[in-house]
């Protein structure tokens, strides 16, 4: 006699969600299962595309069904009954902001890293400048055409090497004219690209904040459904301390934090590969400790990152250091953006007992 649905959802409840220590029927990450011709059908609560930690989880559902004798097709849904559903942007599954407490940590090159990273994963990434006074995106990422126009008026963003790309930069007749804007229009520009710019559908939408606590930056919070925050800082205790300020901003908007990046972090010798820690070691350390926020990775200062006549420090396919830091640094913010998006389907988990899976089979 094959297994049935019900003996199949017992057998879930052996897997464990690695980051909440919870299995995942209790957690109501398992939607639906039916089995038809000897393949599970499993709707997963997921919402977080090429993360490592979800597709940990997905091959060990995929283990449990070819024990069980049954092929695993599952499917990732993860709607309004789980908290995600947002009028603002309701094609796009994350919006990550990267934010700094001040210029010149490195912050737009760690999220031109991570729009890439999460891209050369496979993801649909957008990525949009929000730093209007500074914009340096298009830069990094240098894009293939001009942003185009739906005939709605809606931008069109134009892509690099698959992301896509929205900056103040594109409206500049020169590259490097200022752009000088009182508050009212910085605003008018951030409504345009929030509601009047046709992404399509995204895994992740990675927005480069300014710089700071400022206006800008509080009216983004509250015009964007996002999911989680990553903060860049150097080791440097004035870049620490206005990262401190930026970390209890976010907390006050019930953002997330869902990391530090700690760039700059030392020096790799590109002679002999020796670490020297000019601006300091471990200066983030004391912050993640106050906080209680993760460390996601430390990014050491190279030649081959971001120096000239490189590809404006993209991920490269190389063995240097900061390739492996890099890498490490999109794969910790991913499952730590899983990690967020599972805690709010268990929090939007009903408790009523009715809806829990009995822990033996039913006569």
């Amino acid at each position: 006699m094959s297994i049935t649905e019900h003996e199949l959802k017992i057998k879930l409840e052996g897997i464990e969600d690695p980051d909440i220590g919870e299995d995942i029927i209790s957690l109501g990450l398992v939607n639906d299962v039916t089995i038809e011709d000897e393949t599970a059908r499993i709707s997963l609560a997921f919402n977080t595309p090429y993360a490592p930690s979800e597709m940990e989880l997905g091959n060990r559902i995929r283990e449990v069904c070819d024990e069980a004798g049954l092929e695993a097709d599952l499917r990732a849904h993860a709607g309004a009954e789980h908290g995600f559903d947002d009028e603002v942007l309701p094609r796009v599954r994350n919006v990550i902001a990267v934010a700094s407490g001040k210029g010149g940590v490195g912050k737009t090159t760690v999220a031109a890293n991570l729009a890439a990273g999460l891209e050369k994963r496979g993801a649909m990434v957008g990525l949009l400048d929000a730093d209007i006074h500074g914009p340096n995106i298009p830069k990094i990422l240098p894009v293939e055409s001009e942003p185009g126009v739906t005939p709605s008026e809606d931008i069109v963003p134009p892509r690099s090497d698959g992301v896509r790309v929205i900056s103040m930069g594109f409206m500049m007749e020169e590259e490097d004219d200022p752009a000088i804007l009182r508050g009212p229009m910085v605003n008018k520009f951030m409504l345009k690209f929030l509601e009047g710019v046709e992404w399509g559908r995204l895994d992740y939408l990675i927005v480069d904040l300014p710089p700071g606590t400022g206006d800008a930056t509080l009216n983004l919070l509250q015009s964007m459904p996002v999911t989680g925050s990553v903060v860049v800082t150097t080791p440097q205790e004035m870049a620490l301390e206005d990262t401190r300020k930026g970390i209890q901003m976010f907390n006050k908007h019930d953002t997330p934090v869902l990391g530090v990046v700690e760039n700059m972090s030392s020096f790799v010798c590109p002679s002999c590969d020796d670490q020297h820690g000019l601006f300091g070691t471990d200066g983030a350390e004391s912050i993640v400790d106050k906080y209680d926020v993760p460390m996601i990775g430390q990014i050491p200062i190279h030649p081959d990152f971001g120096a000239e006549g490189s590809e404006g420090a993209l991920v490269k396919d190389d063995d240097s250091p900061v390739q492996e830091a890099v890498e490490e640094v999109v794969a910790n913010i991913a499952d730590r953006i899983g990690e967020t998006n599972r805690r709010t389907v268990d929090a939007n988990t009903s408790d009523d007992p009715a809806d829990k899976l009995p822990t033996e089979l039913e006569d």
